[in-house]
This record gives C-alpha cells, structure tokens and sequence, in this order.
C-alpha cells in the first residue's frame, strides 16, 4: 500500500498553518513529524498530521 506524502507546502495547507510555521517547528525540534527524502526534500504522512491535529484538542481554554 503506497501512502501519500505531502510536501511542506501542501502540509501547512492541510493544517492551515504557514511553510515558515512548518519549517521553524522542524528547527525548534519538531513537534510535528516529517520525513527527510534524501538531503533535502521534506514529507509529511497524512496519518501524522492527523495524529499531531488529535493531540491538540482541548476542550477548556484553561488547558496548556
């Protein structure tokens, strides 16, 4: 089964965010996992995306 994978671009899109949010979380360390193709091409897995979008649910403004 082949998954998709989103370019950095297409990423910020899906999640309604940025490039420059995407790219300056992978150097703060990453909260939202990606894949290095090579030296330099980055991907993103759907499943993850929507893996780090359930982690932030919150359900009170008082939750950090």
């Amino acid at each position: 089964m082949t998954k998709h994978l989103l370019t950095t671009q297409e990423a910020a899109d899906y999640l309604g965010v940025s490039k420059q949010f995407l790219e300056r979380d992978r150097y703060v360390g990453a909260r939202i996992p990606y894949i290095q193709v090579g030296a330099r091409a980055i991907r993103y897995r759907l499943q993850d995306l929507n893996e780090y979008l359930d982690s932030q649910l919150k359900t009170s403004t008082a939750e950090v």
